[in-house]
């Protein structure tokens, strides 16, 4: 027998189409349900609905402590093992993010929830040192940024990334970082001599460079001009950084790959990276939001190209094709980019990280040896 659990329908006031507007600060002001909530919010207009004033929404942060903390990866499309997120959440507020959906398993909103309310897993460290001291504990390269950005705001006053690199660096485990932040510069003291062991490797994501369109996209992730001088300054320092052009949007920021790409490498970028945008679950419905806010008379031919992409539906979970794309438009990006890392000089000398010198974590529970070593 199946059973039959109703889904209650919660009436909201709304403003019209036409007074909408965004929050300030915010990718999205929309707070579409979760698909594992047993309502559904379904909005009105009753007339009553005014002007919106200027409003704001404050993060929170919310101090949760993990169960495990290191995520482990089988998709053949993916190129790591192994993850960690020192977040749920993330503040940058990115509209295409395609972490937004995992907010619904905390039955809150993959919309303003998302960007709004911030989970820091801070015990973090405790549940590393304990994974890392285990005695079947094989050493891969660890990535960081892969949900949601290990360098949001809060980072600067929480530090557990930083705590995280510390013990990598003092494990000498390899690491890979992915981030919108120039506050990663913050802990170049760790990266640089992680770097000269080939235990590290890092990555900024650029969307744009324009700048109206990038605070529109990514409203609290840093400007284009500064994530460039994160890379100049990291590359100066002697850590290998590359850069990722992602997502690539149909129509909006794909004529821009070719100059990313370029200004990346001038400032000391030798990867490059890209992803097509990809549109799972809620985050179809938000981004549609986002193109009939900011760009309405581009909205229909933007979709029909995603559907182009995906074999005639907005999201495509299948392994390699959800990075990349199918059919002509995906052939033309791909082409030119292979074409601009050739011209610019990038993806020549892409190397492994190390893994031959990982040196476990001394752990409470450790049986210290019967045989002291003497100090001469």
């Amino acid at each position: 027998m199946v059973l039959s659990i109703p889904v209650t329908m919660v009436i909201s006031r709304v403003m019209p189409e036409s007074t909408k507007r965004v929050i300030k600060g915010r990718g999205t002001s929309s707070k579409v349900d979760g698909r594992f909530l047993d309502h559904r919010r379904h909005a009105v207009d009753d007339g009553w609905a005014q002007e919106p004033a200027d409003e704001s929404v404050a993060t929170e942060i919310f101090r949760e402590k993990a169960r495990t903390i290191i995520s482990r990866n089988q998709s053949p499309d993916i190129p790591f093992e192994t993850s960690i997120n020192p977040y749920r959440g993330c503040e940058h507020g990115c509209v295409y993010c395609y972490a937004r959906p995992t907010h619904a398993y905390l039955d809150l909103s993959p919309g303003i929830d998302f960007e709004t309310k911030i989970f820091a897993k801070t015990n973090a460290v405790e549940l590393l040192r304990a994974e890392l001291g285990k005695p079947r504990y094989v050493c891969k390269p660890i990535a960081m940024g892969t949900n949601t950005d290990p360098y949001q705001p809060i980072e600067r006053k929480l530090r557990i990334t930083r705590d995280i690199i510390q013990l990598l660096h003092d494990c000498r485990h390899p690491l890979s970082i992915v981030t919108k932040s120039w506050l990663i510069e913050r802990d170049m003291d760790l990266l640089q001599p992680m770097s000269e062991k080939g235990l590290c490797r890092v990555f900024l994501s650029i969307t744009s460079l324009d700048h109206e369109l990038a605070r529109r996209l990514e409203p609290r992730a840093a400007a284009p001009a500064r994530r460039l001088q994160a890379i100049k300054t990291l590359a100066g320092a002697g850590i290998p950084v590359g850069v990722l052009f992602a997502p690539v949007i149909p129509f909006i920021n794909d004529a821009e790959m070719e100059t990313v790409l370029e200004q990346a490498g001038e400032a000391g970028a030798d990867t490059a990276g890209y992803v097509m945008l990809r549109l799972p679950n809620e985050v179809k419905q938000l981004f549609r939001e986002w193109m009939e806010l900011h760009e309405p008379g581009k909205t229909e031919h933007v979709f029909s190209i995603i559907r182009d992409l995906r074999a005639g539906r907005e999201n495509d979970p299948e392994y390699f094709s959800r990075m990349r794309g199918k059919g002509v438009f995906a052939d033309l990006i791909r082409g030119r980019f292979q074409n601009a890392c050739k011209k610019f000089q990038l993806n020549n000398n892409r190397g492994e990280l190390n893994t031959g010198i990982f040196k476990p974590p001394v752990t409470a529970g450790a049986q210290q040896s019967l045989f002291p070593i003497s100090a001469g």
